[in-house]
């Protein structure tokens, strides 16, 4: 369908608002009161006057009208047609007709009735049609133009010194901002301008702001727009939106043409039943097309941005399409601390704030986690009227972003209120009693977010492999609430949903997806969590292993749960005194920090943060499962950061 039959389809409110007034230009041209009144002859009309049923008359030249009196006696208005008469008015005299003159008008009359309003049907569709046209173009005729923003390169003050925790990716991006700035050093020896650059990584890495700081550095047009924003219910605006995007770079070349959240038009094509014709798969054939048409010389640039590459069509990603693909992973410490002093500009620290000691109670954070900590410290200093930013400030902006804002009036019983404190003396005890697990911050029963309770454990450094061990420690810590619960109180709640949903997915992702089952064996196995675009992940999931091996799966899954409920019983029945403790200094002081935790359970403090805590019979060591268990994401590099044991 080409673009002429669409915009034949397009039923704007400019549209809907024109034939409105039409409407009601009509209604009142043949409804005005001349049109109402009935014709009479003038023979009736001179019956009517000699038995006195007139009143009220105009004369006028041409046109005499008035009320009527009907056999029932009601009135009604009428008019007639002017005869030569002399002896009219002095019949109206003798009846006692009420009458009155007037000048011949009826000309100006019919040119306000009858063509005036064809002047105001000329405005109207001037004003709906014409007008938005010469006003950039923002009007119904125009719906296929691009919605891209263009940004003037005097105006971008956005550059890489306002990029931090990305430096790979910066320096990937240097080349472009060089071939951009001085491309004949590049032509000279054969090498061309990439037509694409593919940035991914996980929401909040810094894709758009990369984006935009290659454009302020090289000094070119920035064309910045949603996938989103081609995708209409209309076949063929997509399309056509990308080659006016494309039409508009050309026009202003050297430039740089962002499209954020690319998988919105970029998903494989034909990936379901509903079949391959629709909107969506044109806009993306379009795209690929204009990929192709361009040559590097004409010095545009295509970036894109999305947080799920694995789901793109291999025809768009492909080299000489997308030529580069930068990954924009999640920053490590010294990243951390960089994009916290970067976001710390514009703010007023207290001298005693240390961002170096945030960044490494903040592993697996993004940018825009960190950016969030900066601005929610800001607001609780402003909040209490203090003339700078504290560390109290600070560490209780962390615990906003990670776990939510404190719910200081919600009121709790307090028998329940010992439920949740032995549930997370439970988690507490049992992680800091394991050898895999991360070392315990702090543990606390005020309630935060949906949370009545929480235990925060935060690793010493970031890691980014997961050994066994550490996963049996995370399902053995999952599992303590629900033991001590148990223990305690010889009942169990629904407080440990969350945790045993956790410790079930854990379980599942171990032994199906990383091979760590010694029954099952090194195998991974399907998800399942893809499925067809148009049925969803529950009507197209396939099985693709028989059920014998999905009967040992359940089983290997419900052993390893129970092998960890019953070590996390054991590790608290044998520490029952220390556990005790523990949940009577909860209650009494609702937040008990790592210090106290170990000095209850008898633990030496640590002599430096890097360094493991002996023990009398173990060695704490220190590692960080920094992903929730699910399927991870193809050619992804980042790690979702560490949420805290949540009740």
């Amino acid at each position: 369908m080409n673009n002429k039959n669409n915009k034949r389809r397009i039923v704007s409110f400019h549209q809907i608002l024109m034939w409105v007034a039409i409407f009601g230009l009509a209604v009142f041209f043949f409804n005005r009161p001349g049109n109402q009144a009935k014709t009479l002859d003038y023979s009736a009309f001179k019956q009517k006057v000699a038995s006195a049923e007139v009143s009220d008359l105009t004369i006028a030249p041409t046109l005499i009208s008035g009320k009527v009196k009907d056999a029932d006696g009601k009135e009604s208005t009428f008019k007639t047609i002017r005869m030569e008469d002399p002896d009219l008015v002095r019949e109206l005299t003798a009846k006692d007709i009420s009458f009155k003159a007037q000048a011949d008008n009826s000309w100006l009359s019919s040119i306000f009735f009858n063509v005036l309003w064809i002047f105001v049907l000329i405005g109207l569709w001037w004003f709906v049609f014409i007008r938005p046209q010469r006003n950039d173009g923002k009007s119904a005729m125009n719906f296929a133009r691009s919605k891209a923003k263009m940004q003037d390169p005097s105006k971008q003050n956005i550059t890489f010194k306002d990029v931090a925790g990305v430096e790979e990716a910066k320096e990937e991006l240097q080349d472009v901002i060089k071939f951009l700035k001085n491309p004949k050093k590049f032509q000279k020896l054969g090498g061309k301008l990439p037509k694409g650059i593919l940035l991914y990584g996980a929401p909040g890495t810094g894709k758009t702001l990369l984006a935009k700081a290659v454009a302020g550095e090289a000094g070119v047009a920035f064309f910045s727009a949603s996938a989103s924003e081609f995708v209409e219910m209309f076949v063929g605006v997509g399309a056509a939106r990308v080659r006016d995007l494309f039409d508009q770079a050309k026009k202003n070349s050297p430039a740089i043409i962002f499209i954020d959240e690319l998988d919105a038009v970029g998903r494989r094509r034909f990936a379901g039943i509903g079949g391959g014709h629709d909107e969506r798969e044109q806009t993306l054939n379009q795209l690929l097309i204009e990929l192709d048409g361009f040559e590097s010389k004409q010095g545009i640039i295509l970036m894109a941005s999305t947080n799920r590459p694995d789901v793109l069509d291999p025809a768009l990603v492909r080299p000489g399409r997308f030529d580069r693909h930068v990954s924009v992973p999640a920053p490590d410490l010294k990243g951390r601390e960089e994009i916290l002093k970067v976001h710390a500009k514009k703010v007023k620290l207290a001298p005693e704030v240390d961002l170096k000691t945030i960044a490494k109670g903040t592993p697996g954070f993004v940018g825009a986690d960190l950016a969030n900590v900066i601005n929610e410290a800001a607001i609780l200093a402003a909040r209490a009227d203090k003339d700078a930013v504290d560390n109290a400030d600070m560490d209780e902006a962390v615990e906003r972003v990670i776990a939510g804002p404190q719910k200081k009036s919600r009121i709790i019983s307090e028998k329940e209120k010992k439920i949740i404190a032995a549930h997370e003396v439970g988690h507490t005890l049992v992680a800091r009693l394991t050898d895999h697990s991360d070392p315990v911050h702090k543990v606390t029963i005020i309630p935060r977010g949906q949370a009545l309770g929480y235990t925060l454990q935060l690793p010493l450094e970031d890691k980014f492999l997961t050994s066994k061990s550490e996963i049996l420690d995370r399902i053995c810590i999952f599992l303590a609430g629900r033991v001590a619960e148990e223990i305690s109180f010889g009942e169990i709640t629904s407080g440990a949903s969350d945790d045993l949903n956790k410790a079930t997915a854990y379980a599942r992702k171990m032994i199906t997806e990383l091979g760590m089952s010694d029954k099952i064996g090194p195998i991974a196995l399907p998800s399942g969590e893809e499925g067809e675009v148009f049925l969803g992940r529950d009507f197209s999931r396939h099985r693709q292993y028989s059920e014998d091996l999905a009967r040992r799966i359940d089983a290997e899954i419900s052993d390893t749960l129970q092998g960890a409920y019953a070590r996390a019983k054991e590790i608290i029945t044998s520490h029952r005194a220390q556990f005790d403790t523990l949940v009577e200094r909860l209650l009494e002081k609702e937040v008990v920090e790592a210090a106290e935790i170990d000095e209850i359970l008898g633990f030496a403090p640590a002599k430096k943060e890097e360094e493991p805590v002996q023990t009398p019979d173990k060695e704490e060591t220190a590692s960080q499962e920094k992903t929730e268990p699910k399927k991870e994401d193809k050619n992804e590099e980042n790690k979702a950061p560490e949420q805290p044991q949540l009740f």
